[in-house]
């Protein structure tokens, strides 16, 4: 059974929306996609090529999928090591409305979410990894089927965007497992999810 981890950018105001690219993601009069672009060292590309290189398949939501599939069926060389595994691997894409889609490779999913979600993970060996598709991994938290969370926060702050956690998220409680922060100031942090949260007082 594999386990289903979700990494995913965002700023230090929560903003998740397009993060590498102008045109990446432009809905609701966003105009500052590529914010993650200066911040794109070595200690970042060596954390991205761990993640995938332990990629069983891929889960993806309709946003995310349709930006990675204008892209990545171009990128042809058998080495590179995203795009080698994103070509290679199954890839699950979360809609209603797609029908046919033309990258090899890709399933839709539309029927109940967490049951799907389920049967996927338990079929897949490594990880069943999200990657962006926030809307789609706030469901997954408060359906209590994400495993691992890998949050990049970058030093920026948006004012303006899609936000990863919003009013109405289920409360969640997270461990932590591990962390970096790399040259150039994006922290790297890994949680895995408990449940619900814990209370007190002081």
């Amino acid at each position: 059974m594999g386990k289903l981890v979700s990494t995913i950018f965002v700023s230090l105001d929560g903003v998740y929306q397009a993060p590498g690219g102008p045109q990446e993601d432009t809905s609701g009069g966003f105009d500052q996609g590529g914010w993650s672009f200066p911040y794109g060292d070595d200690d970042f590309g060596r954390f991205v090529t761990e993640v995938f290189d332990r990629t069983g398949a891929f889960l993806l939501g309709r946003r995310t999928y349709e930006i990675f599939a204008s892209y990545w069926p171009k990128m042809t060389d058998p080495a590179d090591p995203i795009a080698g595994r994103l070509n290679a691997l199954p890839k699950y894409v979360v809609s209603s409305t797609l029908q046919a889609p033309e990258w090899s490779g890709t399933t839709v999913v539309s029927g109940d979410l967490a049951k799907e979600v389920a049967v996927l993970k338990e079929r897949t060996e490594g990880e069943l990894q999200i990657h962006g598709s926030g809307a789609l991994v706030r469901s997954l938290v408060d359906l209590r089927l994400v495993d691992t969370l890998h949050l990049l926060t970058f030093p920026v702050v948006l004012g303006a965007g899609r936000r990863l956690f919003t009013e109405g998220a289920v409360p969640a409680r997270f461990g932590h497992t591990g962390g970096r922060v790399t040259a150039s100031g994006v922290s790297i942090q890994s949680y895995d999810l408990l449940g619900s949260p814990e209370y007190g007082s002081f």
